[in-house]
């Protein structure tokens, strides 16, 4: 098997469906947005599951969602981010830094 490769049957559509729009309700607009969060290899963010790992993803956002409905404290949705904020996550935290030091800002690693 080559390196990066699935290792089993391609997801169905409805498995693709079902994840994204699980992964809507958890505030994510794509596969890309939410990887790292969602802790995807680079081809899940490209939409590319196998069968076994769509499973395994729509298990944990629906145990994830099944978890929050039955809290007692009310959960806080994730609001939606503006196109601004949007941009501003595509950025490494680096680079936001050194720009916010640069106007002046004092930045610390929190």
């Amino acid at each position: 098997m080559a390196f990066g490769q699935a290792s089993g049957p391609p997801a169905t559509h409805r498995q693709l469906d079902e994840l994204l729009e699980l992964l809507a309700g958890n505030g994510f607009e794509s596969f890309k947005e939410a990887r790292y969060p969602m802790d995807f290899t680079q081809r899940q963010a490209g939409g590319k599951f196998t069968r076994d790992e769509a499973d395994e993803f729509i298990e944990k956002l629906q145990e994830q969602s099944e978890m929050e409905d039955e809290s007692l404290a009310p959960v806080q949705k994730v609001k939606k981010l503006s196109p601004a904020e949007q941009a501003l996550r595509k950025y490494p935290a680096e680079e936001l830094a050194a720009e916010l030091q640069r106007r002046g800002w004092i930045v610390a690693e929190g």
